[in-house]
């Protein structure tokens, strides 16, 4: 462990022992248990071969923990390397508080795939959600690079698949978001599985609104079993009867345990905001690799109040905003091929004064608003920038511009006469002072993605119509790590219609290598790869 550092540099990176309060858990069972068909989050709940934790106490005492600490001017951040990983405080230093639920308690419940789970803070989960290594030690290492910044690095390897995962949390001079840098390997022969949700809690409460991009009208549940209008709810949910029309975006809307999923978005962001704190966070990533956006809460009846009670001693209610990576919903996993390695960024930050987001970069975020002929913009920018420019244009040609210096902690407005115009008339451009495009919001970006069908499961074996359906079925229940149907039947009777079929060969060759099935497995592989050509 290295002592605090010099306080000159930009961005500070030390490792330090802290001390919170925490609840105790049991012993772990000596006795890996294989929890067969045990259905989690809507896929496997196997662990083997991790030991499980199946109590947790009810006396609390301070603990003793490594903090692996990142700072900048703007942001502080926390890490324990020694559960998961998580990030456990993310401090806004422009306005003395946390941007990310802070729990001041370690409270375990048995909420995780192998027992206790904690709220508050980061979670990043993978390879499969809530980490079956969120409440257990891993690697870390602090790393400082040329530019200044520096990088806190938890690592790990999945005792379950064998995979590798690391999550790097940089922060850079003179810029308030945090960065997540994640690689994800797999060491084996095998193609594998996986997801990764950063899983961030956020204040909730009566101020809170969870911000979806604009283009988003309509959210799923686990699986894509159930779908609803977003984000006014027209109909029933979740066992709640939204009708004629509910906000289910706020908190204070949401009566029961509730779940959803944004269905397709082009936008790059998704964030929340406290309109009586006036500030929030906001979550910036590509969308074309991460296309996953999504609100948890135990909402606000007894029932959620009771978990709140259960999960903190001070710091609740809480809502999960999370943001996945190569998957849209949950259970939604990826292949890793063998020797793969993928490799993403995710951006975190907090702002203030916008309330409701029209588009965001990791730059800056800005929001429009027309109301009673009257019209509101404003503008937060992550770095500090002399000479910002944000341009409002009318149908396509330039119409108010304005020029600002601006800084994290502070909200650019601009208030204006409508003048007749309507809101789908309207872009935003904010660019730096030489000109370079911060973030644009332009209405005729908002494409209609429609409201989906609610999925249906697939049928079995022998409904199925052809040998093709039969493959993509039993790969669909492999990927996805179905707890209660196998693939193997599909991927057999697939084989009765067409023994000489390559793909479906090595998929059910491939399904009997790990349980050690090498036998029966044998015979498929070499089929898969010298079936004869079809005849001319």
């Amino acid at each position: 462990m290295q002592g605090k550092p010099d306080p000159d540099p930009p961005v500070r990176a030390w490792a330090e022992a802290v001390t919170i309060p925490s609840y105790g858990v049991g012993a772990p069972d000596r006795n890996p248990m294989f929890l067969d068909q045990r259905v989690y989050q809507g896929s496997s709940g196997a662990v083997y071969p991790l030991a499980v934790i199946d109590r947790v106490e009810d006396s609390r005492t301070d603990r003793e923990y490594l903090g692996l600490f990142l700072e900048n001017e703007f942001l502080k951040v926390m890490v324990l390397p020694e559960l998961g990983g998580r990030v456990q405080l993310a401090l806004d230093k422009t306005r003395g508080e946390p941007f990310v639920s802070h729990n001041r308690v370690i409270k375990p419940a048995l909420v995780g795939l192998a027992g206790p789970w904690i709220s508050g803070g980061i979670e990043f989960n993978w390879p499969q959600h809530h980490r079956p290594s969120t409440f257990q030690p891993l690697d870390w290492d602090i790393e400082e690079h040329a530019d200044g910044s520096r990088t806190v690095w938890c690592s790990e390897t999945d005792r379950m698949q064998r995979t590798k995962g690391m999550h790097g949390l940089r922060l850079r001079p003179g810029w308030a978001v945090l960065e997540v840098d994640v690689r994800l390997y797999n060491r084996t022969p095998l193609p594998q599985s996986f997801l990764w949700w950063a899983n961030p809690a956020v204040r909730g409460g009566d101020g809170h609104q969870s911000l979806f991009p604009p283009d988003v009208r309509a959210v799923l549940d686990h699986g894509k079993r159930a779908v609803s209008d977003f984000p006014v709810a027209t109909g029933r949910y979740y066992g709640v009867d939204y009708a004629p029309g509910t906000d289910i975006s706020r908190y204070r809307n949401i009566p029961v345990p509730t779940s959803y999923m944004a269905f397709r978005s082009d936008f790059d962001f998704v964030g929340s905001y406290d309109h009586l704190r006036g500030a929030g966070l906001l979550h910036v990533a590509d969308h074309r690799f991460a296309p996953g956006k999504k609100q948890w809460t135990w909402g606000h009846g007894d029932f959620g109040r009771a978990w709140d009670r259960h999960l903190t001693d001070q710091d609740g209610p809480y809502v999960e905003l999370m943001c996945g990576a190569y998957t849209d919903n949950q259970p939604d996993f990826t292949w890793l091929a063998p020797f793969e390695e993928k490799r993403f960024t995710q951006h975190f930050f907090p702002f203030q004064g916008v309330g409701q987001v029209r588009n965001a970069s990791a730059e800056a975020a800005v929001g429009l608003e027309l109301e009673d002929g009257r019209l509101t913009l404003r503008a937060y920018l992550t770095r500090p920038r002399r000479g910002a420019r944000l341009v409002l244009r009318r149908r396509g040609g330039a119409w108010k511009d304005w020029r600002f210096d601006g800084r994290p902690g502070a909200c650019f407005e601009a208030r204006l006469a409508a003048e007749g115009a309507a809101e789908d008339e309207l872009e935003i451009e904010l660019r730096d002072a030489a000109g370079g495009l911060l973030v644009r919001w332009d209405p005729g970006r908002v494409r209609e993605h429609g409201v989906p069908a609610p999925a249906e499961a697939v049928g079995l074996p022998a409904a199925l119509e052809s040998a093709e359906a039969l493959w993509l079925a039993g790969l669909h229940l492999e990927l996805y790590r179905h707890a209660t149907r196998s693939p193997e039947p599909y991927y057999r009777e697939g084989l009765r219609r067409d023994p000489g079929d390559a793909r479906r060969n090595e998929a059910l060759g491939l399904l009997l290598c790990p349980p050690g099935c090498f036998t029966e497995a044998e015979p498929c592989l070499p089929r898969s790869r010298h079936r004869p050509p079809p005849p001319s």
